[in-house]
């Protein structure tokens, strides 16, 4: 349990059985009447988010959400399973928990799992990975300084836009958040 004035980004708080972090707080104190803490809430599973107002001092039911650095094994069925690094104990994760990390996921990858009371809630990646792509069309003779791009597959099975001078084979740094390209990556070795 915690009041209203312990509330902080990242908390997150057991609400009628459901979980939610809180993304921001702001402690108003009018001119009438009492003071009261104004949050914005988003849901831990789905993903929605609310407002919702509590009085000043108001007690809140937190939840112990605890994260850990596991290392993604392999896809069993429909379930992703992870493996924490130091005990060695693999955990199943749905895939619908994983979402669309699934298309930047290898395997022996790391990640963040966030677990409440051994359930999987969701799991963060890097905000980057590097990936070979697996196909992509060769651009067209002349079209490389417009700044175009293209569709690429890549080893993951996901598709995103890359620019029209990069070929199939190549390994690529792409933004887990939003699918972007962001970059070639020269093997140096």
């Amino acid at each position: 349990m915690a009041t209203t004035n312990d509330l902080k980004n990242g908390l997150v708080l057991n609400l009628d059985g459901q979980l939610w972090t809180v993304t921001a707080f702001q402690h108003v104190k009018p001119g009438k009447g009492g003071a009261f803490v104004r949050t914005t809430l988003k849901h831990v599973l789905t993903g929605k988010v609310v407002d919702k107002t509590f009085n000043a001092g108001t007690k809140v039911e937190t939840a112990t959400v605890d994260k850990r650095g596991m290392t993604y094994l392999y896809k069993e069925g429909t379930d992703f399973i992870f493996m924490d690094g130091d005990t060695y104990d693999q955990i199943p994760v749905a895939s619908e928990t994983v979402g669309d990390a699934a298309n930047y996921l290898l395997e022996n990858q790391e990640a963040m799992v966030a677990t409440h009371e051994g359930v999987p809630l969701f799991i963060e990646l890097p905000t980057s990975v590097e990936l070979v792509i697996e196909h992509t069309d060769p651009g067209l003779q002349g079209d490389r300084s417009t700044g175009g791009t293209k569709p690429a597959r890549l080893e993951t099975g996901a598709e995103i836009q890359v620019p029209l001078f990069v070929t199939t084979g190549e390994k690529i740094k792409v933004d887990t958040r939003d699918g972007r390209y962001l970059g070639r990556i020269s093997d140096k070795s």
